[in-house]
C-alpha cells in the first residue's frame, strides 16, 4: 500500500510534499494509518485531536493514545477539548453534527493561526460509499452523488482510491495498533447501519463493488461538468443585476429551457428551498409572488426573479436619529452627508436641498410604513407612499429597503427617489442645507 499511495501522492497531490500539514487524528485504524504513511513519505505534518468528551475514560484513552503516536512518530501533537453534549444543546444539533462543526472549526482555526496549508483526513473508498447512500437514501440531486471531494479548498483527503481492508491490511502486516471506537458498532446511527447491514450485503451481490462504484462516481463527475457548464450559460445570460437587494434573474432564460424545473433546482439549490414545484410556479406567477427558505426568499417581479436573504422582522423598526451638529452619518443603505450651503447647484436623486428653517431637529431616518403619505416635489397635493411605491413599479424588496428622513414624522425625503414639497427652497429661504447620498 506504501508504494500506491506514494505514486498517487506523486500523482494527484504532489503539492503537499512541500506543504505544511494537519493531519486530523482520532486514534482509530483510518487516520493512525494515515500518520504512519505521511511519516514514511516525510512529509512535513503535526497531529491534531478532538476529544469531544462522549465516551468517559475512552476518550481519555484515546487522546493519550495519540499523545503516545506522536512520540512514536516524532510529531508535534495538538489537543482540544470539547463539551459536544452542550454545543449539541445550544445549536439544537444532533451530536454528530455538532462534533463535525466543533472538528472542522478547530482545525480551520489553527491552520490560520499557525500557518499550515493543508488538513488530511482519513476518508477512505467505504466512507465514499456510504456517503453516496446516505445522500441517495435522504433524497439529493446530483452533486449528493458525486461522493466526497479529494480536495475541497484547504481539506485534503488522501486514502479516498483505498478500501477499509487495504488499509487493516497495511496496518496488521506493519503491526500498527489502532482505537476501536465502540460507538462505531452501534447501529443507532444511519452510517453505522449501512456500513453493518447494507454495504456487506451489497459486497456479497457484487465483491468488486467498490470498483464499480468508483466508476459509476467517474461518470457522474463527468455530467456534473456538463451540468455546471451548461449551468454556468445559463447564469450569464439570465442575471441582470446583483446589488443590495439581490440577485435579479431574466424568467424568459428560464422559459428557453426544456426543462425549467432542473435549471431552477441547479440554481437555487443551496439557498434552502424545497419546494421546488412552486418554485417553478414563479415563472407564471402574479407579480409580487415569492417561495421561502429558511434563509432566503425568491420573488417574481414583472419579468423576473429576485433572490435575497429572508427579511429580519426587527429590520422594519430599525431608526437612526440626526442631531443638527451632524456632518455626515453611516447608514445601511451609505453615507449621508449634511452641508449649509448658499446656493443651488447641481440636482440629482441622490442630492437634495432643503429650506433648514422648516426643519426640527433632531431629524429620524426609518423604513416607511403603511399610513405614510407626503406631498412629492413637483405635485400638487399628498399622494400615500404605498401608492407612490406602486406607480414607481418598485419590486418587494426595493420597497422594503425605502428609508424616509423625517422630521416632527412628516416626510422630509424618499431617500434617493423624490423630496417632500413642503421643505423645498423658496425665495425667502435663508438657510440652505444640502443632503448627499453617497454609496
Amino acid at each position: 500500500m506504501l508504494n500506491f499511495f506514494n505514486n498517487h501522492i506523486g500523482t494527484n497531490l504532489r503539492f503537499i510534499r512541500e506543504s505544511r500539514l494537519i493531519v486530523a487524528i482520532s486514534g482509530g485504524l483510518d487516520s493512525v494509518v494515515m500518520a504512519h504513511l505521511c511519516k514514511a513519505l516525510n512529509l512535513n505534518f503535526v497531529l491534531a485531536h478532538c476529544n469531544f468528551n462522549l465516551r468517559g475514560e475512552e476518550s481519555k484513552a484515546d487522546e493519550d493514545f495519540v499523545l503516545d503516536l506522536g512520540d512514536q512518530l516524532d510529531v508535534e501533537v495538538f489537543i482540544q477539548n470539547f463539551d459536544t453534549q452542550a454545543y449539541a444543546d445550544k445549536h439544537k444539533s444532533s451530536i454528530q453534527m455538532a462534533a463535525r462543526e466543533l472538528r472542522y472549526d478547530w482545525f480551520s482555526e489553527l491552520a490560520a493561526q499557525l500557518k499550515f496549508d493543508y488538513i488530511l483526513t482519513a476518508h477512505h473508498a467505504d466512507d465514499n460509499l456510504e456517503t453516496f447512500l446516505i445522500n441517495f437514501t435522504r433524497g439529493t440531486g446530483l452533486n449528493g452523488l458525486t461522493g466526497i471531494p479529494m480536495i475541497n479548498n484547504n481539506i485534503i483527503r488522501p486514502l479516498l482510491p483505498f478500501s477499509r481492508e487495504e488499509i487493516e491490511v497495511y496496518a496488521r502486516k506493519n503491526n500498527i495498533a489502532w482505537r476501536e471506537d465502540s460507538s462505531n458498532t452501534s447501529r443507532k446511527y444511519l452510517r453505522n447501519k449501512l456500513r453493518h447491514e447494507v454495504v456487506p450485503v451489497l459486497k456479497e451481490i457484487n465483491p468488486n463493488l467498490l470498483d464499480s462504484f468508483k466508476n459509476t462516481l467517474d461518470n457522474l463527475n463527468d455530467t456534473s461538468d456538463i451540468v455546471e457548464e451548461s449551468l454556468n450559460s445559463l447564469t450569464k445570460s439570465a442575471i441582470t443585476t446583483i446589488d443590495d437587494d439581490g440577485i435579479q434573474y431574466k424568467i424568459s432564460e428560464f422559459k428557453k429551457m426544456n426543462n425549467p424545473k432542473a435549471y431552477l433546482f441547479e440554481m437555487f439549490k443551496n439557498y434552502g428551498f424545497t419546494e421546488w414545484n412552486d418554485v417553478v410556479d414563479l415563472l407564471e406567477g402574479q407579480s409580487g409572488k415569492q417561495v421561502l427558505s429558511s434563509t432566503h426568499r425568491l420573488i417574481k417581479h414583472r419579468e423576473y426573479l429576485i433572490l435575497t436573504d429572508s427579511r429580519d422582522s426587527n429590520q422594519s423598526e430599525a431608526s437612526i436619529e440626526i442631531k443638527e451638529v451632524d456632518n455626515s452619518i453611516e447608514t445601511p443603505f451609505g453615507q449621508l452627508v449634511f452641508m449649509n450651503v448658499d446656493t443651488i447647484q447641481e440636482k440629482t436623486k441622490q442630492i437634495i436641498y432643503l429650506d433648514k428653517n422648516k426643519l426640527n431637529f433632531p431629524l429620524v431616518l426609518r423604513h416607511w410604513k403603511e399610513g405614510d403619505f407626503f406631498f412629492p416635489l413637483g405635485m400638487k397635493g399628498k399622494k400615500k407612499l404605498s401608492k407612490y411605491l406602486k406607480d414607481e413599479k418598485l419590486s418587494i424588496v426595493e420597497k422594503e429597503n425605502t428609508w424616509l428622513l423625517t422630521s416632527n414624522n412628516e416626510v422630509i425625503w424618499v431617500v434617493g427617489k423624490r423630496a417632500d414639497n413642503r421643505f423645498r427652497v423658496n425665495s425667502k429661504t435663508k438657510n440652505i442645507l444640502k443632503i448627499e447620498l453617497k454609496k
